[in-house]
């Protein structure tokens, strides 16, 4: 029934909430790093670009919301470390209440990192407040979607959380550089501007600044790509762990 599916749920996004309370180092790192370089870099950005401060902000908060994948990855390797997921895969809940509740917890902590560090960018850095919150809170959510159906692909392919660490942190790299998140696209090389857009990266900074700008119309473009990106990604997780995948006897 739907209330004994959603209080499974429940039961396993509470659980992996404490978890992640009891070790918020990643997050806090996530948080403090960003707001440093948006500090540091604001006064190369406002003297070369037109749109200095916008670019500031939102080149750290892609650049990190992408390297917390491996908090999301990390939520499914835990399980696998300490041999429980095969014991979570023969009980009542179904592999999908088990990837929600999974990763509910980690979803909630992406969207609050890319809220604090929009809040930091309009208090501290200067960057105008949006004239409507609501395609922000949008923009985060579908952007917090994808990296979360990234995370947990990713969870399913790599065998040890070194694996994890190097994969998320080279991944995180060349997507925020393809993706403008250290420089814009126009200042790019021209061979890097044809491949940017199939960085994830390039379309989270185009669904931010628009975002930002209260520009609803172009919105839709990337909103559609980061969503079919999250679509495929967790089709993929779902269909791994649903074969065997996540099993701990193939780390």
């Amino acid at each position: 029934m739907a209330t004994d599916a959603l209080y499974r749920t429940g039961l396993m996004a509470k659980h992996n909430t404490l978890l992640r309370l009891r070790d918020p180092g990643q997050l806090i790192s996530y948080i403090v790093m960003p707001m440093l370089l948006m500090l540091v870099f604001k006064p190369l950005y406002v003297t070369a670009l037109k749109s200095g401060t916008l670019q500031a902000v939102t080149g750290p908060l892609v650049m990190f919301s992408v390297f917390a994948l491996s908090i999301v990855g990390n939520s499914i390797m835990v399980e696998r470390e300490w041999r429980t997921w095969d014991r979570l895969r023969v009980t009542r809940s179904s592999r999908a209440e088990l990837l929600l509740g999974k990763t509910l917890p980690a979803f909630v902590i992406l969207l609050l990192q890319q809220c604090v560090l929009l809040i930091f960018g309009c208090l501290v850095i200067g960057l105008p407040v949006p004239p409507t919150m609501g395609w922000i809170m949008l923009a985060v959510a579908v952007w917090g979607f994808t990296l979360l159906a990234l995370g947990s692909a990713l969870a399913t392919i790599v065998r040890s959380r070194g694996d994890l660490g190097m994969v998320s942190d080279l991944g995180a790299m060349l997507v925020s550089a393809l993706g403008g998140a250290l420089v814009p696209v126009s200042l790019m090389p021209a061979w890097a501007q044809h491949i940017a857009p199939a960085s994830p990266g390039y379309w989270a900074m185009s669904l931010l600044r628009a975002a930002i700008g209260g520009d609803a119309s172009g919105m839709v473009r990337p909103a559609l790509v980061c969503l079919a990106i999250g679509l495929v990604c967790g089709a993929f997780a779902t269909y791994r762990l649903s074969r065997g995948w996540g099993r701990s006897h193939l780390l």
